[in-house]
């Protein structure tokens, strides 16, 4: 659906709009000005911060709302962009941009009637608006309404003769009515007005793959279709790999036709490239696998068969076809163990019990052989395979159209056992990160959602003397125990609250530290010991990582001073530290685990408004796999610090951990809005 959303991110554009009010505060101005200024350049994560400003200074104005949803929505935080266009038109129903905002959210969502209703809403105001009217016919199509969606192509192209991407829809309309005719025309007209149109090229490609097909089926037009169809689809597929380049779905494609064509060497090359664009692609190395099978390079095949069974444990075409290079290599053992799971989820395939046969007889078991033979014999007489057990994928569609919705304004929706599986699934995937802009900081700034990060839940909230500020967060969390613990002027150095404490690189910085201790070392064998002194010489074992005395600092320290939160606290975060350091396996380490929580426990009893400490006990029951009692944690820290980000999107993960999507998304739209960068990144993988 990347067509319809590229035409609203315009929007973002028109940083100042008529209907901006000249009566505004100065501050509001400003904090809406400098918000504008970083949405125009594509700084959403920070443009999103001084909406937030904005409005909590003033909730009753439209612009905040409406500018701050732009934002999201190029996010992909489509439920955000929904929820916020539709305060700003509660507030201003006259912004027609809002309504297109709002209908491109929902589109994306699959709530494809409420967009329609979306569109006409702005197209009253707005008529002629050329993107309302693109967006509107792309999700009457997906209605599968194509008598109203040519209606709207009609009108749009009437308006505007030479919109490219509009003669590509109206292609594709005509291609879902059979009419290959008059969709190639528009394709072709499509290519005349701008030759470096990606989409065009990959219908055309599509089209002439299918032409075969098309022309068994009497589709018109399906005759003009020359016979030399995998050499004008791989010219027309080489033409979208020069305009995009970096999509390895396309390398996969062009081999499919490259090995048509004979071009083994073409093919191979392809392969090779998709897989390093992409070294999780299954299909890229799947279809590698076959081709090196076929040169005979036996070895390499089962390599990459074994990788695409790492990926995918359940693929039943991997494991027949290792199982075939096992018997070919006459490592029997192994085949068998592949052969035995392919029967075990197809018992009623042939071809896997001859294998078996096969391999019984090769190990001389002619008992065990000769009753799998009869038996493939018997599955035979009424086995209609559905495809071919071994060969080239074919590739994913080029251009089809957009498939109809069955339910128009129901979000697509999974079982909570598969959003559970996917979710899991996704942890293992690291890709190549894709920068395509230079910025001052790559880990904030521009299209941060598509910043490929490890998933994993924010960390525990711990003391340091060092904060590293960002645009987002400029300054420390506030902790209101540190901060009366700093006010008695008794520790050498401020205590400061961060999630992310900086590693120490500098020898001075070291140097520095280990001289606090030889200082405390010195004051507390020469003066009666304070429950402060011992803190400030775990503070300094903190930060050089030795936990181990930290724990024992603490100790002493809780000891003199029993009421002491901030104490505890901190050797439940020295405890949790130690923890990491020995594989972070909290299951593996359930005492362990326990003296974190009790630590927590202890603080939370004695300063229950301690936000940070529910947080904090929170990862260790997702640690530990108790993600009911996370949640209540997560919940009780979210009401006593309702601007915690962190909290919102540790909550978001445990959702989706449960198979909550809506929740999890929910939270995680939250979590973004509040600053925490990977949000969107997580958002994105769950659309």
């Amino acid at each position: 659906m990347r067509l319809f959303l590229k035409t609203v991110l315009a929007v973002a554009a028109a940083v100042i709009l008529p209907w901006l009010p000249a009566h505004a505060q100065v501050n509001a101005e400003q904090v809406m000005r400098v918000g504008q200024n970083a949405l125009y350049f594509e700084d959403y994560m920070l443009s999103i911060q001084y909406f937030n400003q904005a409005i909590a200074a003033k909730p009753y104005l439209a612009q905040p709302w409406f500018f701050r949803a732009v934002a999201k929505l190029n996010l992909d935080d489509y439920r955000g962009a929904e929820e916020d266009a539709s305060q700003a038109i509660e507030r201003n129903p006259f912004i027609a941009d809002a309504y297109e905002v709002r209908g491109v959210a929902r589109q994306n969502q699959g709530k494809l009637r409420s967009a329609v209703d979306d569109y006409d809403a702005a197209l009253r105001q707005q008529p002629m608006a050329r993107g309302l009217m693109f967006n509107k016919a792309l999700a009457l199509q997906e209605l599968d309404d194509l008598d109203s969606a040519a209606v709207t192509l009609d009108r749009l192209l009437e308006q505007y003769p030479g919109f490219d991407n509009g003669l590509v829809a109206r292609a594709r309309l005509y291609l879902q009515r059979g009419d290959t005719v008059a969709g190639l025309a528009d394709v072709d007209r499509a290519l005349e007005v701008n030759r470096n149109l990606a989409n065009a090229y990959l219908l055309r490609a599509d089209v002439t793959i299918k032409g075969y097909d098309m022309r068994r089926a009497n589709v018109a037009g399906a005759d003009t279709l020359s016979d030399n169809r995998w050499q004008r689809a791989e010219n027309d597929l080489s033409q979208a790999i020069r305009l995009l380049p970096r999509e390895a779905g396309l390398y996969v494609n062009r081999a499919y036709l490259r090995y048509n064509l004979d071009d083994l060497f073409g093919a191979m090359a392809d392969y090779d490239y998709a897989i390093q664009l992409d070294p999780v692609n299954s299909a890229a190395i799947f279809n590698r696998a076959m081709l090196r099978m076929e040169t005979a390079d036996n070895d390499r095949a089962i390599q990459d068969l074994s990788k695409v069974l790492e990926l995918e444990p359940d693929d039943y075409r991997a494991l027949y076809n290792r199982a075939m290079l096992y018997v070919e290599t006459r490592a029997y053992p192994k085949a068998l163990a592949d052969i035995n799971r392919v029967i075990e989820g197809n018992p009623e395939m042939p071809e896997a019990m001859y294998m078996r046969s096969d391999i019984y007889r090769r190990q001389g078991k002619m008992g065990q052989a000769e009753k799998d033979y009869y038996k493939a014999l018997e599955l035979a007489k009424n086995f209609r395979p559905a495809a071919p057990a071994e060969g080239i994928r074919p590739p994913a569609s080029a251009g089809s159209a957009p498939g109809a919705s069955a339910a128009a304004d129901s979000i697509p929706s999974l079982s909570p056992e598969e959003v559970a599986k996917r979710f899991t699934a996704l942890r293992t995937v690291e890709r190549e990160i894709d920068i395509d802009r230079e910025y001052s900081s790559k880990n904030i700034r521009g299209r941060v959602q598509d910043n490929e990060q490890r998933i994993e839940i924010e960390p525990m909230f711990t003391l340091s003397y060092y904060v590293s500020p960002t645009e987002l967060r400029p300054s420390a969390y506030y902790m209101k125990e540190a901060d009366d613990v700093n006010l008695t002027r008794a520790l050498r150095m401020g205590v400061q609250v961060t999630n992310h404490p900086v590693p120490l690189t500098e020898e001075d910085d070291i140097n520095r530290h280990f001289r606090s201790i030889e200082y405390y070392n010195s004051y507390l064998s020469t003066h009666t010991p304070r429950a402060v002194d011992f803190f400030g010489r775990a503070m300094d074992f903190i930060v050089l990582r030795d936990y181990a005395s930290a724990i024992d600092d603490l100790t002493k320290a809780v000891g003199i001073a029993p009421d002491f939160a901030l104490g505890y606290f901190a050797r439940g975060v020295a405890r949790a530290g130690q923890m990491s350091v020995g594989g972070g396996d909290m299951r593996a380490a359930l005492p362990e685990a326990r003296a974190v929580i009790a630590d927590f426990d202890r603080a939370i009893e004695l300063s229950p408004r301690m936000a940070l400490a529910y947080f904090n006990k929170g990862n260790v029951l997702v640690g530990l796999g108790d993600y009911t009692s996370a949640l209540s944690s997560y919940n009780r820290a979210i009401e006593l610090k309702p601007d915690l980000g962190e909290a919102y999107y540790n909550r978001g993960y445990v959702y989706l951990q449960l198979g909550n999507k809506e929740a999890g998304l929910e939270n995680l739209s939250k979590a973004g809005e509040l600053g925490v960068i990977p949000s969107y990144s997580l958002l994105k993988k769950m659309h």
